[in-house]
C-alpha cells in the first residue's frame, strides 16, 4: 500500500489530503493513502527516521512540506533539484524504493502553471507585495516569464535586501520600495500578493480602472478585500487555489509516476472542501 503525507505546522486546515485523494481517485489508484502530521522544525529529522514505524505500514512514495519545514528538510535529503535549490525551499519529498530522499519544488512551476492557464505568458514588468518565503518563489517563477523589473513592496530594510538578494541570484532585476507606497504597485501589469491574510485589503480601495492580472496567493478566506475589488474593475484574478492546483498537479506526478494528474478533479475537490469550510 503506498503512502503519502504533507507535514507542516500548524497543519489541521491544510487542503492537500483533499487534492491528493481526488488524484489517486481519478487514477484508480484505490489502494494509495494520503495524511497529514503535525510536525515542527526540530521533531522532523526524527520523523523521517521513523516513518517505517508509523501505524499503517505500506511503502512511503513522498512527503509534502509546508511551513516551516521547507529549508529545514535539505540537510536531510540525498538530492534536491535545481529548482528547490534556487530558492532554498523544497515543498516536496520523493522517497525512492531504494531508501533515497530526493527533494523538490513545485510551488515555481505551479505559479507559472497558474498563469499560464489564465492567459498570462510574458509580462513586461511586475511588483510582488510581500518578502517572506512565498516571495522568493515569485520572483523565480517571474525570472522565468518577466522581460523588465520586478519591483517589491516591503516593510523594513532588512527584507528590501533579502529580496534583491534573491534577484541577483535569480536573475531578476528587483527594485525594492517600502510598503506604505504599495498602492503604486496596482498599475503593475502582473501583481503578486504574497502577504498573510487582511494584510492587502487597505489596498482594495486602490485598484485601478484598468488592472492587468493579480495573482493572490491566499485560498482562505478567499476572495480577499483585494481580489474582489480587482474582479469588479473587471481585471483577472488568480488565486492561491489556483496555486495549490497546480503545485500539487506536480507532485502527485512525482510521487505516484502517473502524468498528467487530474488537474478539473483535484480543483473540484479542492473548491468543494472551501465551500463546506
Amino acid at each position: 500500500m503506498p503512502r503519502a503525507a504533507v507535514l507542516g505546522s500548524p497543519i489541521a486546515h491544510s487542503l492537500s489530503p483533499v487534492l491528493h485523494r481526488a488524484a489517486y481517485t481519478e487514477l484508480g489508484l484505490t489502494d494509495w493513502t494520503y495524511d497529514r502530521f503535525e510536525v515542527v522544525e526540530a521533531a522532523l529529522p526524527g520523523f523521517l527516521a521513523g516513518l517505517d514505524d508509523l501505524p499503517g505500514g505500506g511503502r512511503w512514495a513522498g512527503l509534502s512540506l509546508t511551513m516551516p519545514l521547507k529549508r529545514v528538510v535539505i540537510p536531510l535529503l540525498d538530492e534536491v533539484s535545481d529548482t528547490a535549490s534556487a530558492v532554498e525551499a523544497v515543498n516536496t519529498l520523493v522517497l525512492t524504493e531504494d531508501g533515497r530522499r530526493l527533494g523538490d519544488n513545485t510551488d515555481i512551476p505551479g505559479m507559472v502553471a497558474a498563469l499560464r492557464e489564465r492567459g498570462v505568458e510574458r509580462v513586461a514588468s511586475a511588483a510582488v507585495l510581500g518578502a517572506g518565503a512565498t516571495a522568493s518563489s515569485a520572483l523565480a517563477a517571474l525570472a522565468q516569464i518577466c522581460d523588465g523589473e520586478v519591483t517589491a513592496y516591503v516593510r523594513s530594510d532588512t527584507r528590501a535586501d533579502e529580496m534583491r538578494q534573491w534577484g541577483e541570484r535569480l536573475g531578476v532585476a528587483v527594485r525594492t520600495a517600502a510598503w506604505a507606497d504599495a498602492a503604486e504597485a496596482l498599475a503593475a501589469p502582473l501583481v503578486i500578493s504574497t502577504t498573510p491574510a487582511g494584510t492587502a485589503d487597505a489596498l482594495a480601495a486602490a485598484v485601478p480602472e484598468r488592472p492587468g492580472t493579480l495573482f493572490d496567493v491566499l485560498y482562505d478566506p478567499w476572495p480577499t478585500a483585494l481580489a474582489s475589488a480587482w474582479a469588479r474593475s473587471d481585471g483577472a484574478v488568480v488565486g492561491g487555489l489556483d496555486l495549490l492546483v497546480h503545485q500539487a498537479v506536480l507532485q502527485v506526478e512525482l510521487m505516484t509516476g502517473r502524468k498528467p494528474a487530474p488537474l478539473a478533479a483535484m480543483r473540484a475537490a479542492g473548491e468543494a472542501a472551501l465551500h463546506r469550510s
